[in-house]
């Protein structure tokens, strides 16, 4: 299910509903991140906290893309500098514990232990960086007003108001608080997901899985230009301009070209490449009427994540990641952890709405393995909690060695995780008390 079709979506049952309450709304794992006495480069990681504090010891980088100076703001401690109306990071006055597994360091210094039996396990997630309402909603209403203009989700424009995705771009994006980059980069996602809304879900309109392939053809030829003889060309845009969905990818690419260089915006399209294949998948599991295995749903959710949004943090702060590093298999590695990390975290929080036709971790846990649907939750919280331990680490070991851009661009992408996760906190969408 994608995100915007939550929100029609039934509310859990009374069961279903108190289990996501006490997953979702405990501590959300790592303690908010200390600064270091100065930004520098990390002698090395000494255990996962550590590393995740030192992971956003960030100082400007160079690099600056098209038309993007450098965020402006005031000092946080340590010597970096926030975007205007970020809150910088601070200590909780408890130390946050984590359900890990036996042995492991969790951030406050303490050896976390087997979880017991009868309590439910808590997101390993860092906290968001800055909250600047104010931002977020100017950004929200020149979403919607595009959204109009370019014709997707008639009748459901104030279902997209209430997706807030505005308040998302502003949390996962604290580097920047210039609202055209933010915009930017709404609308680039806005019509990634009208993609699954119009075409997958059947939000928008009614879903023919017989067509998908067809239709995803068709938008990609936008995405990554055809090119067709003289004669045939006009046929194939007559096509596109009767098709808001790719109208909105076109608009959405033109605009970002603005904001980012032609690397930052090839990146992209190619990971709408590899999104528009999960979505083929997703047709067929539909169309034959499958339940996926866990492997392959796993699997699924590699190529069907945030990772479309997540690929443009350093373009929305005004740097660049050089090509030859971000494209490093280890690189590439540590990224996709946090990008799997953050849409099975989102598997969770969609689980105060049910559709018993819906796709989710969880659920197919249960159907796999017969087991509880509180078991099946604490399994996909222990996925979720393994990818992103496994990101920290890997992620604080990169930084030892790479670019200065490379260490901000892992320290972004850290950031917009935890951005991520209090914008699903705060939605009406996902908040079951307010759905209920």
């Amino acid at each position: 299910m994608s995100l915007l079709s939550r929100m029609s979506a039934p509310a859990a049952v009374h069961e279903l509903a108190g289990l996501v309450s006490a997953v979702l709304n405990g501590p959300s794992g790592p303690a908010k991140l200390s600064a270091p006495p100065a930004p520098r480069l990390p002698t090395g990681p000494t255990g996962l906290g550590s590393a995740a504090a030192r992971l956003w010891s960030l100082g400007p980088a160079g690099g600056a893309a098209k038309g993007s100076p450098a965020p402006t703001g005031r000092t946080a401690p340590g010597g970096t500098t926030a975007p205007t109306g970020t809150a910088t990071p601070t200590t909780p006055t408890t130390p946050t514990r984590t359900t890990a597994p036996h042995g492991t360091a969790t951030p406050d210094g303490q050896t976390a232990s087997a979880p017991s039996t009868g309590s439910h396990p808590t997101l390993y997630c860092p906290p968001a960086l800055r909250d600047d309402p104010a931002l977020g909603e100017a950004v929200n209403e020149r979403l919607v007003d595009w959204a109009a203009e370019i014709g997707i989700y008639p009748g459901q424009l104030d279902k997209v108001r209430s997706a807030d995705f505005g308040r998302l771009m502003m949390l996962a994006h604290p580097e920047s608080d210039d609202p055209d980059r933010l915009l930017a980069a709404a609308k680039c996602a806005l019509a990634e997901w009208a993609v699954d809304d119009h075409y997958v879900d059947g939000e928008a309109e009614e879903a023919r899985h017989d067509l998908l392939g067809r239709r995803l053809a068709i938008a990609h030829s936008v995405i990554d230009q055809a090119q067709l003889p003289l004669r045939y060309a006009p046929e194939l845009e007559q096509v596109v301009r009767a098709d808001p969905v790719a109208m909105a990818l076109r608009s959405a690419l033109t605009n970002l070209h603005d904001h980012a260089t032609t690397t930052q915006v090839r990146r992209l399209r190619h990971e709408l490449a590899i999104m528009f294949v999960a979505y083929g998948q997703e047709g067929v599991w539909h169309t034959k009427g499958q339940r996926p295995p866990v492997w392959e749903y796993l699997m699924h959710r590699h190529e069907n994540s945030f990772i479309p949004c997540m690929v443009l943090v350093d373009a929305v702060a005004g740097y660049e990641v050089p090509m030859a590093e971000f494209s490093d298999p280890r690189v590439r590695r540590t990224f996709n952890l946090a990008g799997t990390a953050t849409v099975l975290m989102n598997d969770l929080y969609s689980m105060g709405k049910e559709d018993p036709t819906d796709f989710s971790l969880p659920m197919l846990i249960v159907a796999e393995e017969q087991c509880s649907m509180e078991v099946a939750v604490e399994r996909s919280v222990e996925i979720h909690d393994e990818l992103m331990h496994t990101f920290e680490a890997e992620a604080a070991a990169l930084s030892v060695t790479g670019s200065p851009e490379l260490r901000r661009f892992l320290a972004g992408t850290w950031a917009w995780v935890g951005g991520n996760r209090e914008w699903h906190a705060g939605s009406a969408r996902y908040n079951v008390a307010e759905a209920a």
